[in-house]
């Protein structure tokens, strides 16, 4: 059975916002849940970015079954490794074992505004290798001292750690981060469906492993309400991810998107509110081998809606299509 989840956009809405969001995305019936882990929205259309950490704290005193997960936190620029391993520790705890680190090499508009420079893709890449070395090392107890390439650690440990360590997946994009992925990941994450991405992942040890997928939908019963508000918000998501990586600010997604029409947002977002347009959408995920797929319902104030239609059309559609 391929599992059904929930993004929590931070982008999109405000910390209560997306706790409440959360809490009846559990109660419909979502299998998991991810959030993003953002400084800055895409769009000022978005209109918001709250510290999902917190958020997700939250998140794991509101809810009681539903699984949590970072997709994805940069741990190279922004944020020091020793610091997200801590983090990570810490919502393990607070959830009793249900939070998953989404880890990927980041993307300029949200590391940028500590001042460090963006480095290069390989030295991303380069990063991010150390950097789940030294969250696996400290997730390991004790004191950790490391003096590698990109970071210094001095006699760090974790002194609140829960008895299983928080699984750590890995975003992929091409075959170079997929070797990472199946090296030193427990899972594999992507936002596009492509087969090609699961068979590097499993080449290079990722086998049997989950693998999970995102996609953006936009609910609504008017679609042209449902397309106005994905073009408005969501454009910037056909831009593929060596594009949307590097640019710096949602003024530069302003402007790399200024010739996207309604129509190009069209082919590739399900918009209105057909349960076959949506799972016609699902779908490739789950022949391309994605064991579970977060789908992003486009629009802060347009959540509580599309819940209670989730509950009793999309998720019943799903799991019968993909059962």
């Amino acid at each position: 059975m391929v599992k059904i989840g929930y993004t929590m956009m931070t982008e999109q809405a405000g910390p209560r916002d997306l706790v409440n969001h959360l809490v009846r995305a559990e109660e419909a019936g979502f299998d998991f849940s991810v959030a993003s882990d953002h400084y800055f929205p895409w769009l000022r259309s978005q209109g918001h970015s709250p510290y999902v950490w917190s958020v997700l704290g939250a998140a794991a005193q509101a809810t009681r079954r539903i699984p949590l997960m970072t997709y994805v936190t940069c741990p190279t620029v922004r944020y020091h490794p020793a610091v997200v391993a801590q983090k990570a520790a810490t919502m393990q705890l607070l959830s009793e074992g249900r939070f998953r680190l989404g880890l990927g090499s980041g993307e300029n508009l949200n590391e940028h505004v500590v001042g460090g420079g963006w480095p290069a893709v390989d030295v991303r890449h380069e990063m991010l290798e150390e950097a789940v070395e030294i969250i696996r090392a400290l997730f390991g107890g004790g004191h950790v001292n490391h003096h590698g390439t990109h970071f210094d650690v001095e006699s760090a440990r974790l002194w609140d750690l829960p008895d299983e360590p928080p699984p750590i997946g890995v975003a992929v994009s091409g075959e170079q981060s997929c070797e990472l992925a199946g090296r030193l990941g427990d899972l594999v994450i992507a936002t596009e469906p492509k087969a090609d991405l699961l068979e590097a992942f499993d080449r290079h040890g990722g086998e049997g492993k989950p693998r999970v997928g995102q996609l953006p939908v936009c609910h609504d019963p008017d679609p042209h309400a449902a397309l106005e508000r994905a073009h408005s918000q969501f454009r910037w998501f056909g831009g593929g991810w060596k594009v949307n990586s590097e640019l710096p600010h949602p003024d530069s997604f302003e402007a790399a998107t200024q010739f996207v029409t309604k129509d190009d947002v069209a082919e590739s977002i399900p918009c209105g509110d057909d349960p076959d347009a949506f799972v016609k959408a699902v779908r490739p995920y789950a022949e391309a081998g994605f064991t579970e797929i977060a789908l992003v319902q486009i629009g802060g104030e347009a959540q509580l809606p599309y819940l209670d239609w989730a509950e009793s059309t999309l998720l019943p559609a799903l799991r019968d299509a993909l059962g």
